[in-house]
């Protein structure tokens, strides 16, 4: 089995896992971005990222792992915070142990499986969701490089690279899982909107949010505080995204 498993691994190594550096501050980021407060990760969280790098999990199997596991507990709140790596641990080897029978299954398969058997865990054809990757990537190129360089240059830059793996994992896979690379591209789209918020003015977010409230105004009476203040955040992001050029990623504007 561990020649298999090897086997699987094969090629995709190299690709799939960044350098030393990048792997550890990935992880850190977006597990400090979903718990939503500051926390320094301890020896211990460092030490779980380390053997996931000997484990040579990809990144973005460790990053969707994550934001699995806090999708999972904010359905269903509890009292006590988030407050170590340690709780994405189980998801995130489940989400390893799951990539591996995918690889197990396109090393044993053909080179190139046939367009129908990727219907069975997707519902959109293989080469649509590539296409929809691979124009997004094209996208964020383009605007990186026309804006000057600043922490968001950057975070696109760090999306792009990780919008690579998801398109190469993607295109490779046996059974490719739609699902599972939602839940990739909703955590990259949650980088860019928490990076594009700190990106813009005072003056230009105050704009935005004046245009905003004037454009949700006749509606404002009908709607509950929830759902207003919901629309308004989605409004502004549009309205951010479109300024600065930035495309969805999710498969729901495939």
């Amino acid at each position: 089995m561990a020649s298999l498993i090897q086997l699987a691994i094969g090629n995709w190594q190299s690709a799939m896992i960044p350098n030393y550096f990048n792997y550890f501050t990935e992880i850190e980021d977006a597990f400090v971005r979903r718990r939503g407060k500051h926390l320094l990760l301890s020896p211990m969280d460092w030490a779980l990222i380390e053997s996931w790098k000997e484990m040579n999990v990809p990144l973005h199997i460790a990053l969707r792992g994550i934001e699995k596991s806090f999708d999972s507990w904010e359905s269903k709140p509890r009292k006590r915070s988030v407050k170590s790596l340690l709780y994405c641990q189980e998801e995130v080897e489940a989400q390893f142990a799951e990539w591996l029978e995918s690889r197990l299954g396109a090393s044993l398969a053909d080179p190139q499986p046939p367009e129908d058997r990727s219907s069975e865990a997707s519902p959109f054809p293989r080469a649509a969701v590539i296409e929809h990757l691979q124009r997004g990537r094209a996208a964020l190129q383009q605007t990186e490089k026309k804006l000057p360089e600043s922490e968001l240059t950057q975070t696109i830059q760090r999306v792009a690279a990780l919008l690579e793996q998801l398109e190469n994992d993607f295109a490779t896979a046996a059974l490719p899982d739609a699902r599972r690379l939602e839940i990739s591209l909703t955590g990259l789209e949650q980088m860019l909107s928490e990076s594009l918020m700190l990106a813009v003015s005072i003056e230009e977010l105050s704009e935005a949010q004046r245009e905003v409230k004037e454009q949700l105004r006749p509606y404002r009476s009908h709607m509950d505080k929830a759902a207003y203040e919901q629309t308004a955040s989605n409004l502004l992001l549009k309205r951010l995204r479109d300024k600065f050029g930035l495309p969805r990623l999710s498969l729901f504007y495939l």
